[in-house]
């Protein structure tokens, strides 16, 4: 087993406590009342070609919601799923072609609350075996892949902040070459490397 892959194994032991939108931002309300909707998404670490690399998603420019941003795939808990872990299988297989017994799940990270009111369980997968990853053209515009190296160095990560619903907020930033990774997907991965150092 590579030690990269011991690594992520070990991490998902340890403890750092929750993971949300608001983790940054203390001033912005949550929702009252409001009933948090399930969701996975799937974090996949591909053995590719020698490589430990991190499978990311640009979203299609045209979505009403996160256009061109980047992703896990995943996505909402269907009746038809019956879980998280289901979700992010059956989500990965339709965004990018990725075939759901190809992934080895390891475990998961804690929920992540995002400001859209979703509790979105991100699932790591270990990625074995080859695939030719698929775009589906009307929710994915790119696949692309990060080496994991990149996303467990902390010093990598930045905070920054704009302006958003009229309030400044603030997130997790942790850029690679053309692609900024940013809020929701940047704070899980910000929190795997936390695992990771421990």
């Amino acid at each position: 087993m590579p030690n990269d892959i011991a690594r992520l194994i070990s991490a998902l032991a340890q403890s750092t406590g929750q993971s949300s939108d608001f983790d940054l931002n203390p001033n912005v309300a949550r929702p009252a009342g409001g009933v948090l909707r399930q969701a996975g998404v799937l974090v996949p670490v591909w053995l590719h070609e020698g490589q430990t690399r991190l499978i990311l998603t640009k979203r299609s420019s045209h979505l009403k919601h996160h256009p061109g941003q980047i992703a896990f795939p995943g996505g909402k808990v269907e009746d038809s799923d019956g879980s998280p872990e289901a979700a992010a299988l059956r989500e990965s297989w339709e965004e990018i072609g990725l075939p759901p017994d190809r992934v080895e799940i390891l475990g998961s990270l804690p929920a992540h609350e995002t400001v859209t009111s979703y509790s979105m369980l991100p699932v790591l997968g270990l990625v074995r075996d080859a695939f030719t990853p698929t775009p589906e053209a009307g929710e994915v515009e790119e696949v692309f892949t990060v080496p994991l190296a990149h996303v467990l160095d902390r010093s990598r990560y930045g905070i920054e902040s704009r302006i958003w619903q009229g309030r400044k907020r603030s997130y997790y930033a942790v850029p690679y070459g053309p692609y900024y990774i940013w809020g929701a997907t940047a704070r899980i991965l910000r929190g795997l490397a936390e695992r990771a150092a421990q």
